[in-house]
């Protein structure tokens, strides 16, 4: 627990210090990743990525190949979304990996949903329109929250409100995230490295995401200048 108080105070003062926001879920996780391996364990697609255990960053991190796909494809909204953050699935995994405490004591298949949902973090973004401001992203946690109900980052999303909490419309997009999580597919099964080609809008058509937010982006460079 001290480490997760620790890791709220340091995300207070810098939503961008992913490192941090990795302790945090680490530390307050709880029986996320059981519960994720029993449901994955009651489909087909579930039990294929079990048994696969696919590595997706190498696939992620291939921008000359995500720049040959289709216009419109879920793999081209994917590497825009890169390039207007300026990060790569690369970056994300090296601060999780320096914001890791208990790597080691995971079970092989643990580790493996651990990495899955931190290396599909971004695909969700290029998904549901969420942009990487901290708005955006704090939607976006919603909509996982609602998907995975891990206390982490339902705590993330209260940390991330309380920040932006003057936002015009904050509450409402925060809330309707929440509500596109329940209604959609379960992201966490997804084969999205067969879907990277397919059009963006079927993408979204068959996961029942609905359609892109539309809100003004709030950067935590926008928040220092405020305070």
């Amino acid at each position: 627990m001290p480490r997760a108080v620790g890791a709220v105070r340091a995300i207070l003062a810098n939503p961008d210090d992913l490192p941090q926001v990795f302790t945090l879920l680490e530390s307050l996780a709880g029986d996320t990743l059981p519960r994720m391996e029993r449901r994955l364990a009651r489909s087909d697609a579930g039990r294929r990525l079990l048994a696969s255990r696919p590595d997706i960053v190498p696939r992620l991190e291939d921008r000359a190949a995500l720049r040959a796909l289709p216009d419109g494809s879920l793999g081209r909204a994917y590497l825009a979304f890169l390039e207007s953050e300026n990060i790569s699935a690369a970056g994300i995994k090296e601060a999780a990996e320096r914001g890791q405490l208990h790597a080691h004591e995971l079970s092989e298949v643990h580790s493996f949903l651990h990495r899955r949902m931190r290396d599909t973090h971004d695909l969700w973004h290029a998904v549901t329109g969420y942009r990487g401001d901290v708005l955006g992203e704090t939607a976006l946690l919603g909509f996982t929250f609602a998907q995975t109900w891990n206390p982490g980052i339902g705590l993330l999303v209260g940390v991330g409100l309380y920040k932006i909490q003057e936002a015009p419309g904050a509450r409402a997009l925060i809330l309707e995230g929440f509500r596109r999580g329940r209604r959609a597919a379960w992201l966490p099964e997804q084969p999205w490295e067969t879907m990277l080609a397919l059009p963006l809008d079927e993408v979204r058509l068959r996961l029942g995401v609905g359609a892109p937010a539309v809100y003004t982006p709030v950067r935590s460079m926008d928040l220092r200048a405020a305070a």
